[in-house]
């Protein structure tokens, strides 16, 4: 059975408190996740088994041991990753268009989470592979991936809270007359489709802000911010209002200029689960995205192109 190490240190503010209190209310760590520690793993301070009524002193050093409840299956394969941030619980990672997240039944291997792995078993890490956000194949980008259990449910709830800010540039076809606005329309499957969304009053809640950057030659430049994550949700919300981004041909773009969609995660921001400290990251438009822009906008820059 694998195990992961998830590690703490109290300070003043933590001084008398109980390892529990300090675990729960502090830290989040969720109520699963610490009986799942006290019966299936270990916890420690200064490296002496303890009990979760104690009480802690600053400088204590807590370490909660947890079983991986499932084994990782997926295969290691070696492969370049541009990794832009690191530490014991988060990665945040520059996805290349054309790169699979994690491994299906049409691509068992070469993706995103086989590459991950490898890094990991080379580093003597046994983890999971986690993806807080997921990138379409062929959508190029930031990822976010969470190390631990810990530190997925903290993004989780940054999620449901809406404090994981994301944001995207993409070109769609078609001259949007207004500057801003907002798609507010439910996502589901089409009919007689495993693949393709549409919009549909049965589907899930789908929300996404909009900002034109520059309008050019039959395109706009966009700023995306999604406020619910759906599967392709900005391609069918862009599709609905009658501007298909450029290259999605799945739903109505276009391949003649670029040869996938044209949509690039290019910024994230969220406060740090442990260290509580903003992090923002910002990624720019790979090589196909950029030809695009210098064709069809030549007037750039137009706008300026900082947080919605």
């Amino acid at each position: 059975m694998q195990e992961e190490l998830i590690r703490f240190t109290a300070d003043e503010a933590d001084e008398g408190q109980t390892v529990r209190e300090v675990l729960q209310k502090r830290y989040g760590v969720s109520r699963r996740l610490l009986i799942r520690a006290k019966f299936k793993g270990t916890i420690t301070r200064n490296g002496t088994l303890v009990f979760v009524n104690e009480r802690l002193q600053a400088g204590d050093e807590l370490a909660v041991m947890v079983d991986i409840e499932e084994e990782e299956t997926v295969a290691p394969e070696e492969m370049p990753l541009c990794i832009r941030y690191e530490d014991e619980d988060l990665m945040v990672i520059a996805k290349p268009a054309g790169l699979v997240v994690h491994p299906t039944g049409n691509h068992p291997g070469g993706t995103l989470a086989n590459g991950v792995i490898a890094y990991w078993k080379k580093r003597g890490e046994a983890r999971r592979f986690r993806a807080v956000n997921r990138l379409d194949k062929d959508t190029s980008g930031l990822m976010i991936v969470a190390k631990n259990q810990w530190a997925h449910e903290q993004f989780s709830r940054m999620q449901q809270d809406r404090t994981l800010h994301r944001y995207y540039q993409a070109i769609a076809e078609g001259i949007i007359a207004s500057e801003e606005g907002t798609i507010d329309a439910p996502i589901g499957l089409a009919e007689n489709s495993f693949i393709t969304r549409q919009i549909r009053p049965d589907g899930q809640a789908a929300v996404t802000h909009y900002r034109v950057l520059a309008r050019g030659d039959g395109m706009t430049f966009l700023e995306l911010k999604l406020a619910t994550g759906r599967t392709h949700q900005i391609r069918v919300h862009m599709q609905s209002i009658g501007h298909s981004l450029a290259g999605d041909d799945l739903y109505a773009g276009g391949r003649e200029h670029i040869g996938r969609q044209a949509l690039h995660a290019a910024r994230l921001s969220f406060v740090h689960p442990r260290s509580k400290e903003t992090m923002a990251f910002a990624e720019p438009l790979p090589d196909d995205m950029q030809a695009l822009l210098q064709k069809f906008f030549p007037a750039l820059p137009v706008h300026d192109k900082e947080g919605m």
